[in-house]
């Protein structure tokens, strides 16, 4: 099935139904259909075919929202950009994915001139808002009259089951940047999942707050149109504003980079806002803190659950949602629940396994490796056979996360295999630091890593952000660890940041952080 169908059945469904709200502009699922219809057909009238790949440089909004399905249902090839990428990494993505055609905001218009100067292969330029052309030899056309000059039929191409419908560049915490194939049926699938595993339905307004360009909230636009919910968009992410948003148009569940969240539970005090309609929120992109999800039940008084996935899954792998019977637990254990990473999603098989591709004993302390296989898994790497080959082997995706399991299946991630700190012959997960440091209440944001050290091989550090207008001093946040790990975890240095470095879909870089903590003092 072709991914544009959602939007075509919504639209036979649900036609006057409330698709879309992004700031004063409100649009039902016919209005939201005849649009990417539209777009369809001139980006055909402009020679775009099957298998050509379309750029696109937007926040979120209703031009992301039918954009995706428009080019979708040409049997095209999306290829969302993270604006936040410097203009360098914009040109390799480009170059890479071989778009010959780009939509990009006009509020972007100086990288983006700067990127498409450097870019001869570059077709057309679409530009959403005041087009700026100065210097520019390429033909350029305004998205408004795209979009708005035809009222016909959402007609989706027949595509073939193994079709790619969208490339997504990851973020490149580490190395260039890597093309991410996912196909229709990759991204039908996982829709068809997420509404049974979450219980998305009609009545539910899905608030897309983490970026658009990155999967952690893109999958929604196809598992909520295909329950025919409400798209609520927020442009940018300010936490006040988010709250205000989640009051005002009664958001029921979202996704959110912990960073976002921490942001949230530290505005909701002062904002006071009512998120009673709140029923869900779920978090993903990183680890999180058992005492940051005792908070979330506190503050916001709804349903919370962990998810684990990668671009390479579409993107889910894991839940933790509570199963019946853990009701039945005591409030503690639940909570310890929801912190874990969770149970295999509905589409996914997963393993955890040694050295030797050998499933570990499922006793909750044995580290292996997760490896996944299923029908929201990727075909691999655009362009990219090594790469490819180097993480998809023997039918499995191996994800380079290590984590334990239990015997009901849940796993937990203690560290990233290239994050994980070697300190005097000892192993030191970052992610038991981070959650050591996290029980500290003036800590806001912390990431926990290993620089080289000549005499322990390793030495644990770590970076914080604070609360606004709180006070830890290093030593402070240092006892806190030294109560809670043993001694060769606790961090050698601690170094309080105005800001963590991270990438456009909010992961923190502990790369950078080891880079630039390599040459200070010891």
């Amino acid at each position: 099935m072709n991914v544009a169908s959602l939007l075509a059945r919504a639209n036979e469904r649900w036609p006057r139904r409330l698709a879309v709200v992004d700031g004063e502009r409100r649009m039902t699922y016919k209005e939201c259909a005849a649009r990417a219809a539209a777009l369809a057909l001139r980006l055909s009238e402009l020679g775009v075919e099957p298998g050509d790949r379309v750029a696109l440089a937007v926040p979120n909004g209703h031009v992301f929202y039918e954009t995706t399905f428009a080019v979708a249902a040409l049997g095209a090839i999306l290829v969302p950009i993270n604006t936040r990428l410097a203009p360098a990494e914009q040109v390799e993505v480009l170059k890479h994915s071989g778009a010959d055609v780009w939509i990009a905001s006009a509020d972007y218009h100086e990288t983006v001139i700067r990127v498409a100067s450097s870019l001869p292969t570059l077709a057309r330029l679409i530009w959403v808002g005041t087009p700026h052309n100065r210097g520019l030899a390429i033909p350029t056309s305004d998205y408004a009259n795209l979009a708005g000059s035809a009222r016909p039929t959402l007609e989706p191409v027949e595509v073939t089951e193994d079709a790619v419908a969208q490339l997504y560049y990851t973020s490149g915490t580490t190395g260039r940047p890597k093309g991410v194939m996912l196909t229709h049926a990759n991204l039908v699938a996982h829709a068809e999942a997420a509404t049974s595993e979450l219980e998305i339905a009609e009545d539910d307004a899905w608030a897309h707050i983490a970026p658009m360009f990155h999967l952690a909230d893109a999958w929604a636009t196809f598992a909520v149109t295909l329950a025919g919910g409400r798209h609520v968009m927020a442009p940018e992410f300010k936490a006040p504003e988010v709250l205000d948003l989640i009051e005002t148009e009664e958001v029921t569940i979202t996704n959110l980079v912990p960073t976002m969240l921490q942001r949230l539970l530290a505005a909701q005090p002062r904002a006071r806002a009512d998120t009673s309609h709140l029923r869900l929120l779920l978090t993903g992109g990183a680890p999180i803190a058992p005492t940051v999800v005792e908070r979330v039940l506190e503050v916001f008084q709804c349903e919370y659950a962990q998810t684990y996935g990668m671009t390479e899954t579409s993107p889910y792998l894991t839940l933790s949602l509570l199963r019946s019977h853990h009701w039945e637990l005591s409030e503690a254990e639940r909570l310890r629940l929801r912190a874990r990473t969770g149970r295999p999603f509905e589409t996914i098989e997963l393993e955890v396994v040694d050295e030797n591709g050998e499933p570990v004993p499922a006793d909750d302390h044995t580290v292996g490796e997760i490896r996944v296989q299923g029908t929201t898994v990727s075909p691999g790497y655009w362009n990219d056979p090594e790469r490819t080959a180097e993480a998809f082997r023997d039918g499995w995706l191996y994800t380079g996360d290590l984590a334990v399991i239990d015997t009901e299946g849940y796993v937990d991630i203690v560290d990233r295999k290239k994050d994980m700190i070697l300190s005097g012959g000892e192993t030191v997960y970052s992610t038991e630091v981070e959650n050591a440091l996290y029980t500290h209440p003036a800590v806001l944001e912390a990431a926990a890593y290993g620089v080289p050290d000549e005499e322990w091989g390793e030495k644990v550090c770590a970076a914080v952000v604070l609360v606004p207008e709180a006070r830890a001093t290093e030593d402070e946040l240092a006892a806190c660890c030294r109560e809670r790990l043993a001694g060769y975890k606790i961090p050698r240095r601690i170094e309080i940041l105005d800001e963590l470095p991270k990438t456009g879909s909010g992961k923190i870089r502990k790369g950078t952080l080891r880079e630039r903590d390599q040459g200070a003092p010891r």
